[in-house]
């Protein structure tokens, strides 16, 4: 046994606690390395004896596998050390000091220590998150409300010949007026870019924090969206702007007023006065963006004064939570303060952070619900789109990710194809329709939240940003429905059966790039076959597939001894009886 790959620390997220009556226990080894691994537990108080306990093998990624346990004792304070039994049968006793000979070696001293499950400690997971399926829009570019015209549109709707400043005129009473066809996709949790007073058509230069874009509505236009968004089940986040301000921000122009006077001056990070916008002798968003100058988010009033923005939009109209721009810049206190402050209000609050990386330093359970998975994106980029990793490369690289989060962090990741800041995926796939149907429905039936950039669904393309940013076709004769049907499908399918959301995730087969997987409860199994070949393919699964095809509304019945044949580009979703 490779005892280097070893890893187990009592923290998250190899140990934490799954409720208060319930500690989640994991350990990393080597890939394929043991037979099996057993965890001895008791209460760390008194004479008990310690309880053994097979851990179960969870995941594997390219090196490592990862066992994981569920213990559980009455008083919740918790003792314990791992038996690791190698491919010889050798067996090796870890406790925290390292290895042992024997079991009987170990003090009970040494063993690794859970103190205490206290409730504030446990992470609220948020069901309805998991449950989620999200449909993100970009209001300049959704839809135009009816007999609304905003004065500062400057390209005719539907113009592909858009540049970073154009404006077409998509408003909030647009959304108000497609809801309909949102709720008929199955959407529940509905994401919009910045919707606040902002001198640009994205917005992410925020002006007045505590006013609705004149160009989008109003309050009362906003709230009648959230309310109508609420009467169909539909939830609604907005997008919080905390890294950095707009120039304009009331804040901003006090320190280019006032200089060293300003009282606002702890409120960005400054290099030198006057205030230089050619020189940009301040901090900003990205490189040298003159008109975002970054927020100092470790001072306390700038804290006080975004938490109750957060607050404020939540009472005053009602929305369901935010994602956070640029999160992984902004001070990992002011976070923690503002989820406490967020969830004060109503536990169910969603917070989300934008990370383009992995984010596990914002994922302990304090900070943030889940984060946008562009791991998950750009694995999907280069399996299904690119073709530059094979099937086990993917699955290692989705592997190594989820290890790095709680299971219910894993659950609730908002796991995207694109976005507003990324080419279209169809874009990337050359617009090979097959690929992309193969990336949805790995999309739809891996775990986390599937999550849809606005058009993604009938086709619509673009490049890189601002070519990513099309005005959505709304002539149907112009959309591609074969596409809208599989989304359809497909989020039917993710809400009919929870195994899709809840159930372990066991691969199956993962060579020629074929990838068969399985979704698993103990009262319902799915088995999603993907062939990302352009040839037909046989395989032999050595076990009985009795089940009908979701897709294909079929019956299928194939012997263990017996080769499934998948034809080019095929993809099944298969529930097994």
């Amino acid at each position: 046994m490779n005892k280097f790959a070893v890893y187990h620390i009592t923290d998250v997220p190899y140990a934490y606690a799954k409720n208060t009556n319930t500690l989640t226990i994991r350990i990393r080894t080597a890939k394929n390395d043991l037979n099996s691994c057993y965890i001895y537990y008791k209460d760390r108080f008194g004479n008990y004896p310690f309880i053994k306990k097979e851990m179960s093998l969870i995941s594997e990624g390219e090196f490592y596998s990862y066992y994981e346990a569920d213990l559980s004792v009455s008083k919740n304070r918790y003792k314990y050390i791992f038996e690791l039994i190698d491919k010889d049968n050798n067996i090796y006793i870890l406790d925290e000091r390292g290895f042992r000979k024997s079991i009987y070696e170990c003090v009970d001293a040494n063993s690794f220590q859970f103190p205490y499950i206290s409730s504030d400690d446990v992470y609220d997971e948020v069901k309805t998150l998991q449950e989620s399926i999200v449909y993100q829009i970009f209001p300049d570019r959704f839809c135009k409300g009816f007999n609304i015209d905003n004065p500062n549109t400057t390209t005719s709707w539907g113009d592909e010949n858009i540049n970073s400043k154009s404006v077409l005129g998509g408003n909030l009473q647009g959304i108000i007026d497609k809801l309909d066809y949102i709720e008929s996709l199955g959407i529940n949790l509905l994401y919009l870019t910045p919707v606040f007073k902002s001198s640009s058509n994205h917005k992410y230069n925020t002006c007045n924090y505590y006013e609705i874009d004149e160009a989008f509505g109003d309050t009362v236009i906003a709230k009648s969206l959230i309310d109508k968004c609420h009467e169909k089940g539909i939830k609604v986040i907005f997008d919080a702007v905390f890294n950095h301000s707009g120039d304009d921000f009331f804040a901003f122009q006090d320190v280019i007023k006032n200089g060293e006077n300003s009282k606002y001056k702890d409120w960005y990070i400054i290099n030198s006065f006057p205030i230089d916008q050619e020189k940009i002798n301040y901090y900003t968003f990205a490189n040298n963006i003159r008109e975002m100058p970054k927020l100092n988010t470790s001072n306390e009033e700038v804290q006080d004064y975004f938490i109750n923005v957060g607050k404020y939009w939540i009472n005053e109209i009602g929305i369901d939570g935010w994602r956070l721009d640029v999160s992984d810049e902004v001070s990992h206190n002011f976070w923690k303060n503002f989820r406490k402050g967020i969830k004060s209000l109503n536990k169910d609050l969603i917070i989300i952070g934008e990370i383009f990386h992995n984010g596990f330093n914002f994922l302990r359970g304090d900070e943030f619900d889940c984060i946008m998975n562009y791991t998950f994106k750009n694995a999907c980029v280069d399996f299904f789109a690119k073709g530059i990793i094979d099937a086990e490369d993917f699955l290692n690289i989705l592997s190594e990710n989820r290890m790095l989060y709680m299971n219910s962090i894993s659950r609730q990741m908002w796991n995207l194809l694109g976005s507003h800041d990324t080419k279209r995926f169809i874009n990337e796939c050359q617009f090979d329709i097959s690929s992309m149907k193969l990336a949805l429905v790995f999309q739809f039936s891996y775990i986390g939240v599937p999550y849809i950039y606005y058009g993604d669904e009938i086709g619509l393309t673009g490049e890189d940003d601002p070519l990513n940013r099309k005005c959505m076709i709304w002539d149907t004769s112009k959309q591609n429905n074969d596409l809208l049907d599989l989304y359809k499908l497909l989020i039917n399918l993710r809400k009919k059966y929870k195994s899709l959301i809840y159930g372990t995730f066991t691969p199956i087969y993962y060579k020629d790039n074929l990838l068969i997987f399985k979704r698993e409860l103990p009262n319902e199994s799915i088995l999603i076959c993907l062939n990302k070949n352009t040839k037909d393919i046989d395989a032999k699964l050595n076990f009985d597939i009795n089940g009908f095809d979701l897709i294909n509304k079929s019956i299928i019945n194939i012997n263990k001894h017996n080769s499934i044949n998948f034809k080019s580009m095929e993809y099944k979703i298969i529930k097994l009886q």
